[in-house]
């Protein structure tokens, strides 16, 4: 846009917007802020049966401080699988099945193994949720582990999530790109193979991920 003529000060002092264009572009903020699902998205998104997507995490805990990319997938009722990428392949990759969490430090050449509640997920990776309470908070569908719960809707599922734990944790996952009822093959909940590893505690694949 070309500006024709002279700019020129003006000796009335600055002018105050009008009460009602103030109010108007209060609503208009307060619009963009509050993006609610349209009708029936929610519902759809927090019934999914799997889901899959690309995030950037960031924990903020007592124990456990830091930000990550994360490709995280799951299907119900208990399946999850969290692989935390690195610069030449995974630095960590996590299954949940049948109660029971396998993690694998694939560079490190090290192995975990434990039951899947929220203690031990807290131990790995800060958050003490259970595998079925993680799915909920990916999908808009905030459990009673939480305290407080914010979501921000895309099209179709949440774009992302913020949510204080009970225990003062705070969660902030952004959601990249997403997908939700997607045919996961069975292999990708199998603990991945790590021959050779060597078993690790959680404490030690805290320090090894640079979580201390």
């Amino acid at each position: 846009m070309r500006l024709r003529g002279r700019f020129k000060p003006s000796s009335r002092g600055p002018r105050r917007p009008r009460p009602e264009l103030a109010a108007a572009l209060l609503l208009t903020a307060a619009c963009a802020t509050l993006r609610p699902p349209a009708p029936g998205v929610a519902e759809k998104a927090r019934a999914a049966h799997s889901w899959s997507g690309s995030l950037r995490v960031s924990v903020h805990g007592a124990e456990l401080r830091g930000r990550s990319r994360a490709l995280v997938a799951f299907r119900r009722p208990d399946n999850v699988r969290i692989e935390i990428p690195g610069p030449s392949g995974a630095r960590l990759v996590a299954v949940t099945a049948a109660g029971k969490l396998t993690a694998v430090l694939p560079g490190e050449r090290a192995m975990l193994e434990s039951a899947a509640g929220p203690q031990q997920l807290e131990a790995l990776i800060g958050i003490a949720l259970a595998p079925p309470e993680l799915m909920d908070v990916l999908v808009g569908a905030p459990p009673n582990s939480v305290r407080t719960y914010r979501v921000d809707w895309g099209q179709a599922l949440p774009s992302r999530v913020r949510a204080e734990l009970l225990d003062g944790t705070k969660l902030d996952a952004k959601v990249d790109e997403a997908e939700q009822d997607v045919e996961l093959p069975k292999a990708a909940f199998e603990p991945p193979p790590c021959p050779g590893c060597r078993t690790i505690d959680a404490d030690e694949a805290r320090r090894l991920l640079g979580g201390r």
